[in-house]
């Protein structure tokens, strides 16, 4: 007997020692788990915090033998209204909603949560009062729960994190130094979403500031008056004619002021570093040859207790608007010298107005005009993607704004980008927008032309120009209407219709592998081919009456008479620049015109002479016929580009256009 009791009491104290044991071992698995998930969360990236709650969540359910683990948050329009976030349950579990109103499904729960309270809940240990508890807590087969507030640094709960067990007989882990670890544990989660949420908030703020900014033309600057040196976005450095890897210091910048600006803009700088006055205020620049209206407005900063070290501020462009307020005052005073003339300019103006709004009549009487003006009113009002096809200065533009403004997408922008202008770098982030930093240079976040273009209408000039790289971004916007920013993964859906224009022969570049067959036949949904100014000579006579009203409008002049002799010579001329070379040669004659009658100018001469007939060896593609018009353009300005009377405005062509066309077709400039 005395063997069998020693034995039976050796027994239980090591079952009892055994318990201790496997006791510690648990509670070090937990501690070691709290450990773990506490270094998790430390500066753990924004897009893995709700992966990282849910799986945390796990952990600690199958540590303490929890079942379910849920995460609700407040509505920030309702505050009864929680929203299940973040959850952990069996899969054959009941399903929970995924909005709650807390008031109405627990009230006595709620009344707690809102006083800041962590507590236990045992369902069948409920007051009386909390039977609407009880019963919403039996519909979803929730025994006892541990309910803890979600809150930090003394604010109003923006939530409650609760671990359920479902099974009566379910061992639990509810010790009151576990539920301490759980407060610890919802700390961290209400830390990581407040994070999360002052991130979001973040970046739609610099979303709407950077659409601003885009929208208004703006660069951002900030100069150290330590080391007398700027930062500034790549805007900043466009308007002020700095390059984007340049160091800008202050003498250099100073050196790009006007001299007769100088004087005050070192004033309000001075006044700025040494009396904290605010900066505001209009100079010009010097850009090359040209100049530039520029506004700037910012403010001076000072370290804590110190001198002002840094200046921070805003320039935009206000060329426009100086060359606006120029032209009124020309128009104000005109109105006033001549009052006799009133009549006139106010009909001026009114067409000018009516071009605005897409309502000036197009020219044209040939029966192959009136098929291209026809195609254009049956397509306007679709949706459809439309190519426009034609040789340079056919007047492809002006098709692609009449479609536009007789479209349902009138009141919306024409957004028109030139493929061939800009740079093969920066395409992509003209046409799709960029995230700050995704490239050297991307100091802020830029939206692209097709998100500015959204509800309304993209007019891609040139686009057999495009790299053969970005077609294929450019056939998912056309399929799906969606496209991810440069340095961004989140997808940007637009509702925008495409009108393309190009002179080159598709057809062509897809079979030499320079453009992408899919893409051709996303663009060429509705062909509008204009024939080119010398296969419809109806239509030259009325283009030239009318750019003679035009320009006798613009110039005060009379002219009301034009020789049939000259309509003759206008009608055996072959036109190799269409109608924009039509209307810079009747620009020319008005000018140079004395009396009434229109006098055109002897440079036109004979067809031969005037436009030199191209070998059958030049005619090897359009490439060519493109190279040598623009060859034969500057041999006739004496290789002028810029001004009055250069190749850019002959060809109807930003000066900068040219010379990429120019270095693009390898001519050279013979010695």
């Amino acid at each position: 007997m005395g063997s069998m009791s020693f034995n039976r009491g050796s027994r239980m104290l090591l079952d009892t020692c055994d318990f201790s044991d496997q006791d510690l071992q648990k509670r070090l698995a937990f501690e070691t788990l709290l450990s773990d998930i506490s270094a998790q969360f430390i500066d753990l990236p924004i897009e893995l915090i709700d992966n990282s709650i849910e799986s945390a969540q796990r952990r600690i359910c199958e540590c303490l033998a929890f079942d379910t683990s849920t995460l609700w948050q407040w509505s920030a329009d309702n505050p009864r209204l929680l929203t299940l976030t973040h959850m952990h349950s069996p899969a054959d579990g009941p399903t929970r909603p995924m909005q709650m109103d807390a008031e109405q499904a627990f009230p006595w729960t709620y009344r707690k949560i809102l006083k800041g309270l962590t507590f236990t809940i045992d369902t069948e240990e409920l007051p009386k009062e909390a039977f609407r508890d009880r019963d919403t807590r039996r519909r979803y087969g929730i025994r006892f729960s541990v309910v803890i507030p979600l809150k930090a640094g003394g604010k109003p709960a923006m939530g409650v994190l609760s671990f359920g067990r479902s099974y009566k007989d379910k061992e639990g882990g509810q010790t009151t130094e576990n539920i301490k670890r759980l407060e610890l544990v919802a700390q961290i989660f209400c830390n990581a979403l407040a994070r999360k949420q002052h991130d979001q908030l973040l970046r739609e703020s610099e979303m709407r500031l950077s659409l601003a900014l885009h929208s208004a033309g703006a660069g951002i600057w900030e100069y150290d008056c330590g080391t007398r040196t700027f930062w500034a976005t790549e805007k900043a450095r466009a308007i002020f004619g700095f390059r984007p890897d340049e160091v800008i210091g202050m003498t250099m910048f100073e050196g790009t002021i006007h001299p007769d600006d100088f004087p005050g803009f070192r004033q309000v700088i001075d006044e700025a570093a040494l009396l904290e006055k605010s900066i505001d205020i209009e100079f010009r620049i010097r850009i090359g040859a040209g100049l530039r209206w520029v506004c700037s407005r910012g403010r001076a900063y000072r370290r804590a207790g110190g001198k002002v070290n840094r200046l921070l501020g805003v320039s935009i462009d206000i060329s426009e608007q100086k060359r606006l307020e120029g032209d009124l005052k020309e128009r104000l005073a005109e109105v006033e010298a001549l009052r006799q003339q009133l009549e006139g300019e106010n009909l001026y103006l009114r067409e000018e107005l009516q071009k605005e709004h897409g309502l000036e009549q197009i020219v044209g009487e040939s029966d192959a005009f009136e098929k291209v003006l026809l195609a254009g009113r049956q397509v306007a009002a679709t949706d459809a993607t439309v190519l426009i096809l034609g040789e340079t200065g056919t007047g492809k533009g002006v098709i692609a704004n009449a479609i536009h403004k007789m479209s349902g997408r009138r009141a919306r922008p024409l957004v028109t980008v030139n493929c061939a202008a800009l740079p093969a770098g920066l395409i992509e982030s003209e046409l799709f927008g960029r995230e700050k930093g995704a490239f050297t240079g991307a100091h802020a976040r830029q939206a692209g032309r097709f998100e500015v273009a959204d509800r309304g209408t993209i007019f891609l000039d040139e686009i057999g120009e495009m790299p053969l790289d970005l077609q294929a971004k450019l056939l998912r916007v056309l399929q799906d209407g969606e496209f991810e920013r440069l340095g961004c993964t989140r997808t940007v859906k637009v509702d925008v219709r495409v009108i393309a224009a190009t002179a080159r022969d598709l057809s062509e570049e897809v079979a030499a592998g320079r453009f992408r067959q899919d893409l051709f036949y996303r663009l060429n949904v509705f062909p509008i081919t204009i024939p080119p100014l010398r296969q419809r000579p109806e239509d030259i006579a009325p283009l030239t009456k009318h750019f003679i009203a035009k320009y006798n409008r613009k110039m005060g002049k009379r002219i009301d008479t034009i020789a049939k002799s000259t309509i003759d010579k206008l009608l055996h001329y072959q036109w190799p620049g269409n109608v924009r070379e039509l209307e810079h040669l009747v620009e020319r004659c008005v000018i140079v015109s004395p009396g009434t009658a229109f006098t055109l100018l002897d440079q036109l001469g004979p067809p031969a002479k005037a436009v030199p007939a191209m070998e059958e060896s030049e005619k090897k593609d359009l490439a060519s016929i493109e190279r040598n018009h623009i060859l034969h353009v500057l041999r006739t300005t004496e290789w002028k580009i810029e001004g009055h009377g250069g190749a850019a405005s002959i060809l109807d062509l930003h000066p900068s256009t040219l010379r990429f066309r120019i270095k693009k077709l390898g001519i050279l400039r013979p010695l």
